[in-house]
């Protein structure tokens, strides 16, 4: 059998799992409704849930997940056996593969990645990014934002509070009537260059919204404004959209990245000419991967940005450069934030990690249960999983 790529040198370290607490969230509102291109993410952010995982020794690992973690994870893990943290990932690995290797079940599979090496993390009593060998309690960000819902005023003001709160690089959505609009979507680039000035870094993000020539034409009208990057202008699996962006000129750099689960399509990405590679911690089925796809990065003189869950993310962001940041997205990031009790800081446009164990990052279940966000506590335990054995605490 092959083994799938190896990256974080602690996969010789072994756990045994014995038990696990989900904690089910409803529905998080977003700050007001949300939408891009394609009609993502409407008036709530994309989180169902919150689980520890714990080893026999009482260390735990935490993180958002979804409620594949519970369906397809745990009666996999919770056997009371021990294994590698190599074993356990290369097993649950190919017992997922019929699900597909672009499939939610392989993102659940990252999640456990995560959850492991949040375990080692604490048992070796180190905050996880200098775990994994980070120099530095820092990373560099981006902020982006931009619904295109917001009206041009409302966005200009939030691209201007960006820049004012130190970043230097900013990002919003185009793609207006479902692509259609490509003249409102001018009309607000320009808008925000002229407010922010030349000296800031503006990129656009079309969600996959056009057509090989759509995209083409809208790079035409945007070209006086010096995009940063473009942003996925087209579907996020047509190689050859992408390769034929590339020879008839588009002129700017591609991003793409953030609908890929493995750091195999990303090698496909860089050879049909994508600049920017944008893997997402949130949707990876292995945490290394994002070394990976940095390495990728550097041998072929391509763009490395990393996004996602941006406050758990910034763990893997102190070990990259300066000029590697993370998106901030704020509509989605600014109410997870609401939801953490511990986070990182953030300030001319980088985050700084709080000095704790582990990840960076801690729920305030206090605060989730008064605002009735948490629906309710489910318990596993690894002596009595073959059973299916569970208790539900509704809150």
């Amino acid at each position: 059998m092959d083994q799938v790529p190896i990256g974080f040198p602690v996969e010789d370290e072994e756990i045994c799992f014995s038990k696990a607490i989900y904690y089910n969230f409803n529905p998080i509102p977003v700050k007001s409704p949300w939408r891009d291109a394609t009609g993502g993410f409407g008036s709530f952010i994309p989180l169902q849930g919150w689980i520890q995982l714990f080893d026999k020794d009482g260390y735990c690992g935490e993180t958002f997940c979804s409620m594949g973690m519970i369906n397809n994870i745990l009666p996999l893990i919770l056997t009371g056996e021990t294994k590698k943290v190599s074993e356990w990932y290369q097993y649950i690995y190919w017992k997922l593969r019929n699900f597909g290797f672009q499939s939610g079940q392989i993102v659940d599979l990252g999640q456990l990645d995560l959850l492991m090496l949040d375990i080692l993390a604490r048992r070796h009593n180190k905050p996880l990014h200098r775990f994994l060998g980070a120099q530095k309690d820092w990373c560099s960000i981006y902020k982006g934002g931009g619904s295109l819902l917001s009206s041009d005023e409302d966005l200009v003001a939030d691209m201007v509070r960006y820049v004012e709160e130190g970043n230097t690089t900013i990002k919003f959505k185009v793609g207006s009537d479902w692509g259609q609009n490509m003249e409102r979507d001018v009309r607000r680039m320009k808008l925000v260059r002229d407010a922010v000035g030349s000296d800031i870094r503006i990129a656009v993000d079309a969600n996959q919204v056009w057509s090989v020539d759509e995209a083409l034409r809208f790079a035409d009208l945007i070209r006086p404004y010096n995009p940063a990057w473009y942003e996925e202008p087209c579907h996020a699996h047509d190689m050859n959209a992408i390769k034929e962006l590339k020879e008839r000129g588009v002129g700017f750099k591609l991003g793409y990245g953030e609908s890929m689960r493995n750091a195999f399509a990303f090698e496909t990405y860089a050879e049909k000419g994508v600049d920017h590679l944008m893997p997402l911690v949130g949707r990876m089925c292995k945490m290394s991967d994002l070394l990976t796809i940095r390495s990728l990065c550097k041998k072929n003189g391509l763009m490395f940005s990393a996004g996602g869950t941006s406050w758990l993310n910034a763990a893997f962001g102190a070990l990259f450069d300066e000029n590697e940041p993370l998106e901030n997205h704020e509509p989605m990031t600014q109410p997870m934030g609401e939801m953490l009790s511990v986070k990182c800081e953030e300030k001319n446009g980088r985050f700084y990690l709080p000095e704790i164990i582990g990840t960076p990052i801690r729920i305030n279940f206090e605060k989730l249960s008064k605002e009735r966000i948490l629906d309710g506590v489910t318990y596993f335990y690894a002596e009595r999983m073959n059973a299916s054995f569970a208790v539900r605490a509704a809150y």
